[in-house]
């Protein structure tokens, strides 16, 4: 069923998140609906808005760290690239971060 992908533990545990994520949230949100606040972000955002965008945010940290890992390897002087975990911890972070001040 999967097999269209080539699916690595961090790959797998990265979908598995946002899974997780998902149902976390909608559950959130049949206890408790959410108001519009305003934080660091330029607009007023709901939590949906905050996830989706905090999504977005850690999809392009994961995007910029594989385009820039040969860079990395080099400026640091690493017999081989940094493995993925790297990003998808500071993606995690990030996300954090956009729900919670954003």
């Amino acid at each position: 069923m999967f097999s269209w992908m080539y699916w690595t533990t961090p790959i797998a545990v990265f979908f598995i998140v946002i899974v997780m994520i998902l149902i976390g949230m909608t559950i959130w949100e049949v206890k408790s609906p959410t108001i519009m606040r305003k934080g660091f972000l330029p607009i007023a955002t709901t939590r949906g808005d905050r996830l989706f965008i905090g999504l977005l945010a850690a999809a392009f940290l994961n995007l910029a760290f594989l385009g820039f890992a040969d860079v990395i390897k080099d400026l640091f002087g690493l017999n081989e690239e940094p493995t993925i975990w790297f990003s998808f911890i500071a993606s995690i972070g990030l996300l954090l971060w956009v729900m919670r001040k954003g």
